[in-house]
């Protein structure tokens, strides 16, 4: 069945936050406004280390994105998409990512950032996606993510769920912070920061220009 590839998102593919920025470019102004307000003592938090990355992302969607229209938001996932993330994606990455194609290996990102602009990248490069999905009731956005956060367990959790993971020749893994660690340890081959940890096969390593 060939290889199973799974690349976190940001911080990996890309050289920097891509969850922020949307946030950015989605929320109207007098929303943002009012955000900056409310969310100033998580946001503090957040520096200090208080708050989870987790609980920030939560936060943001819940107080920027809650009543919104969803076909709106991801309207603006899409121009995101189109016109943003080309800026920030590692060439090296997409290398990388095209290498595992040209095996025929099965390539998935798993993401804590959005689906209302992931899934319009991964659908360009014909690449398969795990990730944050944002909960709609009857065409609104209820602030709430469907399913939770995809970040630490439930990274690990939604790839045993969607794969079987021993039927695949080898897995790799690619991630960059402590949010990667479950999904890392699934993976026999594991690239913590494009590099790579102790293998656990005897297959010699694939030598990285990343």
């Amino acid at each position: 069945m060939g290889n199973l590839a799974l690349f976190d998102f940001d911080g990996t593919i890309t050289r920097a936050d891509t969850f922020k920025p949307f946030i950015l470019h989605a929320v109207l102004p007098m929303r943002m406004a009012l955000g900056q307000l409310v969310l100033s003592p998580v946001i503090a938090a957040y520096k200090l280390g208080v708050v989870s990355p987790s609980r920030m992302r939560r936060s943001a969607v819940q107080v920027g994105l809650r009543g919104r229209r969803a076909d709106d938001v991801r309207a603006a996932g899409q121009e995101y998409s189109r016109t943003r993330l080309a800026g920030v994606v590692r060439d090296d990455a997409l290398e990388r990512i095209r290498w595992h194609q040209t095996q025929g290996d099965t390539v998935v990102v798993v993401s804590a950032s959005l689906d209302v602009y992931l899934s319009d990248w991964c659908n360009a490069l014909g690449i398969d996606l795990i990730c944050t999905e944002l909960e709609q009731v009857r065409g609104v956005l209820t602030g709430r993510f469907l399913g939770g956060d995809c970040s630490g367990e439930e990274k690990a959790r939604r790839v045993r769920s969607r794969y079987t993971l021993k039927e695949y020749e080898e897995v790799y893994a690619y991630g960059d912070t402590p949010e990667d660690e479950a999904m890392l340890a699934l993976a026999t081959r594991r690239y913590y920061r494009w590099r790579e940890r102790p293998r656990t096969t005897a297959e010699p390593v694939i030598p990285s220009r990343l």
